[in-house]
């Protein structure tokens, strides 16, 4: 099994935004409409959303979709409004040692992910790894807040955006942990989700979320897929929950442990996931470094460096088991 990385280096979206665009599409189209095209929210609903709770994306969605076509269902499917469910694993930690850094792993089917890296400057400066064409799976901005996504682990569904464009919303909104978790109280979400936070002042939050419940905010430096409790003990199972949790904070107490060693950590099992029958795994790892604006994408043998002064446009290659499996790339 292998993915693809490429970088894109675009400040306004334009044709490199909307060659990926095209590219995924059909994929992203298939996975929206799978429960049937009156199951998802009208346009007009839609763009009241985008209009009542992130205005500031309001001109930039706009531009997006008349860069797509202009259609309907492409831009329903771009307000990530209401969207299908769709749930990762993913463990994540705030390192607060030496150089801080947000550090996750990203746990998902290689069949749905982008793969793609963009740095772009919409309303800021801001890099990370693309999902939904225009949301965030982690990322950082300029002004040094990092953040990252995973899943809660709860069983429930509602009324909210899909979680990238959360975090897109914040890294273009926001400056530090403090200005982004007053946005997270009061940005519906559809599903339980985990978000992480980092910011160049040492700043660190973890906020869980979800449509039936009020944010929680946790000052706790790692959080795998499940909120307070476990309330889905299957999906807790499968995904190791408990065992990666217990792991990252054994790891980020140790005294003896550092950057690289943890780096190491990451890449091994319980952290590092892998399921070649349910073709779920961990896709790549990242750190983002909020002090210095630079990002590390790693996996065993290969890492991709990039940051805000120097990013480079580049293609890179993963293989992630001996057998190979087509993408959407």
């Amino acid at each position: 099994m292998i993915i693809k990385i490429k970088c894109i280096d675009e400040d306004k979206p334009g044709k490199k935004w909307s060659t990926v665009f095209n590219r995924t599409w059909p994929y992203y189209r298939t996975w929206y409409l799978q429960e049937g095209f009156t199951n998802r929210p009208g346009y007009l609903s839609c763009k009241e959303a985008l209009e009542e709770h992130m205005p500031e994306l309001v001109t930039l969605y706009e531009q997006l979709c008349e860069i797509a076509g202009g259609g309907d269902v492409t831009s329903r499917y771009l307000s990530m409004w209401n969207p299908p469910a769709f749930m990762s694993g993913c463990t994540q930690v705030a390192w607060t040692k030496s150089k801080p850094a947000l550090i996750r792993n990203y746990d998902y089917n290689p069949k749905w992910f982008e793969g793609v890296m963009l740095k772009s400057k919409w309303l800021k400066p801001v890099m990370g790894v693309s999902d939904c064409n225009w949301g965030l799976l982690d990322g950082m901005n300029a002004s040094g807040l990092c953040a990252s996504l995973n899943f809660g682990g709860r069983n429930v569904f509602g009324e909210g955006f899909g979680i990238p464009l959360v975090i897109r919303y914040l890294l273009e909104t926001c400056d530090n942990v403090e200005e982004a978790v007053k946005a997270l109280e009061r940005l519906p979400v559809h599903m339980a989700y985990n978000v992480m936070l980092m910011d160049r002042n040492g700043e660190y939050a973890t906020l869980f979320m979800g449509p039936d419940r009020k944010p929680g905010l946790i000052k706790k430096k790692a959080c795998t897929n499940h909120q307070e409790d476990i309330e889905w003990p299957e999906y807790a199972r499968q995904t190791q929950t408990i065992e990666r949790e217990k792991a990252a904070e054994e790891y980020l107490n140790d005294e003896k442990m550092n950057l690289d060693s943890i780096f190491r950590k990451f890449l091994l099992p319980p952290l590092h996931q892998f399921d070649v029958k349910k073709s779920f795994g961990t896709l790549y790892s990242a750190a983002w470094f909020p002090e210095t604006g630079e990002a590390k994408l790693f996996w065993k043998g290969k890492e991709l460096n990039q940051s805000f002064e120097e990013f480079k446009e580049q293609k890179l290659t993963v293989h992630l088991t001996k057998q190979a499996e087509s993408l959407i790339y």
